[in-house]
C-alpha cells in the first residue's frame, strides 16, 4: 500500500470534489495515457490503470465515503461488493446479492433513493468535417446540432398545461411493489408507472408525455490549429439536461478530416510526391516545391535518383497545443518522358554511346553481381 499515490492526487482534483468534477478528471487525464493513443507505452498503460482504480473508487460514493474515512487500509476492503460480507461468495446462480437481500425484505429503498437522485444528462455526440487545411491551421465553425431538452410547454413534467403527474396508486409513489410469500419477500419494478413513482393521465401535446423535446442549437466553435482525424473536442455543459437537477451532458466534438489532392499527414509532417523531369534530376535544378502557404523554391542536385527525399523545415503542420511546427518532407518521382521527337531520341543515342558506364552506378553495380555469379 505505501507505493500507491492518493486518488485524489492521480485524478488531479481536491476532496471536495463533486461528482461531475470527478467524471471530468477522470476524461481529461484518461485522454492523456490511454493505451489506444499510446501503444506499446507500459508507463501510460500502467497510468491509465492506476486512473481507473482512483475513479473506480471515488465515483462510488460508499467506496469513496470508506476510503475518505480509512484510506486504503479499509476493514471492509477485503470482503468483496464493496464491503459485503457476502461478496465474491457463490449463491448458485441466485443473481445479484441485491435481489437476495429483495427476496428477505431487505432492499427496495436503497434503488429508489437512486432513482431519484441528480444525475448528469446525456452527452451529445457530432461529427465535424474540416478540409486539411482547416485542420492544419485551425478556423472557427459553426456546429449546428441536436439535443433533447425539457419542454417548454409542460416544463418538463410530461403533463398538459394546467394539470400534474399523478401518484401512482399500484404502487403508492414508491416505484416499487413488495410481494411476500411466506417468509420470502421480493422487490420489483412497479409496472403501472415503470419505478417513476407517478402517472400521466393527461399527456404533454408538445412533447407526448416525455418531458423533453428535439431542439436544434447553434454554437460557434473556435477549432485549434494542428487537430487530427478522430481527435474529440468537448464543450462542457452543452449536453442534454440533467435529471432531477442535475449537470448538464457535454458536446463531443469528433474531427473528421478530409484528405488532401496532394498532402499526406504523418503527425506534425506532411508528405508530398514531387514529379520533377528527367533532365531536371540529371542536371540539379531549381524547382518550385508546393507548401500550405504557398509555393518554395528548393534547388535539387545533380544526378538526383526518383525516390530521393527531402526536407524543407518548419513547413508541416503547428503542434496541436503548442506553437512549433513540423517538416514538408517531399520525395522526388523521376519522370522519365514517353512521346520523344526524332532529334530527342537521336540526342539521346548518342548520350548513351558516349557513356562510359559510371554515370550509372546502380547499373554497374547490378551487372557486377552477375557477373560474380556467373564466374
Amino acid at each position: 500500500m505505501a507505493n500507491k499515490r492518493d486518488y485524489y492526487e492521480v485524478l488531479g482534483i481536491d476532496k471536495n470534489a463533486t461528482d461531475a468534477d470527478i467524471k471530468r478528471a477522470f476524461r481529461r487525464k484518461a485522454k492523456e495515457c490511454h493505451p489506444d493513443l499510446h501503444p506499446n507505452d507500459k508507463e501510460a498503460e500502467a497510468r491509465f490503470k492506476e486512473l481507473n482504480e482512483a475513479n473506480e473508487v471515488l465515483s462510488d460514493p460508499d467506496k469513496r465515503a470508506r476510503y475518505d474515512q480509512f484510506g486504503f487500509e479499509d476493514p471492509m476492503a477485503g470482503m468483496g461488493g464493496g464491503g459485503n460480507p457476502f461478496g465474491g461468495m457463490d449463491f448458485g446462480g441466485m443473481g445479484d446479492l441485491g435481489d437476495i437481500f429483495n427476496m428477505f425484505g431487505m432492499g427496495g429503498m436503497g434503488s429508489q433513493q437512486r432513482r431519484n437522485a441528480p444525475r448528469q444528462g446525456n452527452d451529445v455526440r457530432y461529427d465535424l468535417r474540416l478540409s486539411f487545411e482547416e485542420a492544419a491551421k485551425g478556423c472557427t465553425k459553426s456546429v449546428e446540432f441536436y439535443r433533447n431538452e425539457h419542454c417548454t410547454t409542460c416544463k418538463g413534467s410530461g403533463a398538459k398545461p394546467g394539470t400534474q403527474p399523478q401518484t401512482c396508486t399500484m404502487c403508492k409513489g414508491a416505484g416499487q411493489i413488495r410481494q411476500s410469500g411466506g417468509w420470502i419477500s421480493t422487490v420489483r419494478t412497479c409496472p403501472g408507472c415503470g419505478g417513476a413513482g407517478k402517472v400521466i393521465k393527461d399527456k404533454c401535446p408538445g412533447c407526448g408525455g416525455t418531458g423533453r423535446t428535439r431542439v436544434k442549437r447553434t454554437l460557434d466553435l473556435k477549432v485549434p490549429a494542428g487537430v487530427d482525424d478522430s481527435i474529440i473536442l468537448t464543450k462542457r455543459g452543452e449536453g442534454e439536461p440533467g435529471i432531477n437537477g442535475g449537470p448538464a451532458g457535454d458536446l463531443n466534438i469528433r474531427i473528421v478530416v478530409r484528405s488532401h489532392k496532394l498532402f499526406r499527414r504523418e503527425g506534425t509532417n506532411i508528405r508530398l510526391d514531387m514529379p520533377v523531369s528527367f533532365t531536371q534530376a540529371a542536371l540539379g535544378a531549381e524547382i518550385e516545391v508546393p507548401t500550405l502557404d504557398g509555393k518554395v523554391k528548393y534547388q535539387i542536385p545533380e544526378g538526383t535518383q526518383t525516390d530521393t527525399e527531402f526536407r524543407i523545415r518548419g513547413q508541416g503542420i503547428q503542434q496541436l497545443g503548442g506553437s512549433q511546427k513540423g517538416d514538408l518532407i517531399f520525395r522526388v518521382r523521376v519522370e522519365i518522358p514517353k512521346r520523344l521527337t526524332d532529334k530527342q531520341r537521336e540526342l539521346l543515342r548518342q548520350f548513351d554511346e558516349n557513356s562510359t558506364g559510371k554515370e550509372y552506378e546502380q547499373k554497374k553495380s547490378f551487372l557486377d553481381k552477375v557477373k560474380d555469379l556467373f564466374n
